[in-house]
């Protein structure tokens, strides 16, 4: 409740300094209307563009047309269990689908739909050939993150003057070893991790990073209560572990986001019947936790109302009529 009152409270007041400029804030997971247009010109993101460019235009979408919840979670304890940190990590890839198709909110594109509920983890899913994949699941959490980290690309070389060039393909572990195109430190590896955009990035936490933004001023909420509730309340993250494990087999030995599971999660939502059927024992599980977790009455009403009008009937926001924006036709 602390997160939700601090959160809240910051976005009142971008609201008020919006209003004064007759803008609003919109929650959608792409933007519905506008082609990508990059307007912060700085060194990271000159050199982001150009390293997205070599594989198609996902890149720029994702860097100007896009907008997450990014719910951020303790890593676990040590010990097994389920709040250990292996477990945790395992529910975080299985669950993530589900909490891509629940709450999916990103069908249209420029005024025209795209035939994906979550046409924002559709992009994220392309941007690069690496630098958006999850490690290895079944591989030891922290080695595998490792290995990862040092085998992925290096997206720039920071530099007091100058753009930020990287060798095109020189991974980390290359750079390290080679020395060049100068010696590697060790802010050069802290940099290179706040470049790596799996769907699940651990900083000594978890960031959850494939929640497209939902509508409506309060509408973040229920995706964070959810979540925590799925992760931090004991009962609740044992229900969530048993209602998704069956998933692995359908995500098969490919890495997320780029699996059969995760595919379908963002391009079928809810529609999708086991998708539907394991959100509903989720979001079950997260109301009878909630209270335990301490959430407010606001709060509970707030995931059970999404819970009626979405999860019971198999529906995404995206499923929901896009109105047309100030100036803009109907969409198509």
């Amino acid at each position: 409740m602390e997160c939700v009152d601090s959160v809240a409270a910051d976005l009142r007041a971008v609201r008020t300094a919006l209003r004064a400029r007759d803008l609003t804030l919109a929650g959608h997971g792409q933007d519905p209307w506008q082609p990508p247009r990059r307007f912060l010109h700085e060194p990271r993101y000159d050199a982001m563009e150009a390293h997205f460019d070599r594989t198609g235009p996902a890149g720029r979408a994702m860097m100007c047309a896009s907008a997450s919840v990014q719910v951020c979670l303790d890593a676990g304890y040590e010990e097994p269990g389920p709040l250990g940190f292996g477990r945790r990590w395992r529910l975080a890839h299985l669950l993530g689908a589900v909490l891509v198709a629940a709450f999916a909110n990103s069908p249209w594109r420029e005024g025209e739909r795209t035939g994906w509920r979550s046409s924002r983890q559709a992009v994220w899913a392309d941007i690069d050939p690496v630098r958006s994949l999850a490690p290895p699941l079944d591989a030891e959490p922290r080695a595998a993150w490792a290995a990862y980290v040092l085998d992925a690309p290096v997206m720039c070389v920071r530099c007091d003057d100058g753009p930020w060039d990287a060798p095109q393909g020189l991974t980390f572990r290359e750079w390290l070893r080679s020395g060049e195109p100068r010696p590697a430190t060790r802010e050069d590896l802290d940099y290179h991790l706040t470049t790596l955009f799996p769907p699940v990035r651990p900083r000594g936490h978890l960031e959850l990073r494939m929640i497209d933004a939902q509508p409506g001023e309060d509408g973040w909420i229920v995706p964070l209560a959810v979540t925590t509730a799925l992760f931090d309340d004991q009962e609740a993250a044992e229900t969530a572990y048993r209602a998704v494990k069956s998933l692995a087999e359908r995500a098969g030995s490919a890495p997320a986001p780029r699996n059969p599971l995760w595919a379908d999660a963002a391009r079928s939502g809810l529609a999708d019947p086991e998708l539907r059927e394991a959100a509903a024992l989720c979001f079950a599980a997260a109301l009878e936790a909630l209270p335990r977790l301490g959430a407010t009455p606001e709060v509970r009403a707030a995931v059970v109302a999404f819970t009626d009008r979405h999860v019971a009937r198999g529906l995404s926001p995206a499923d929901i009529p896009l109105a047309p924006a100030p100036g803009k036709d109907t969409p198509s």
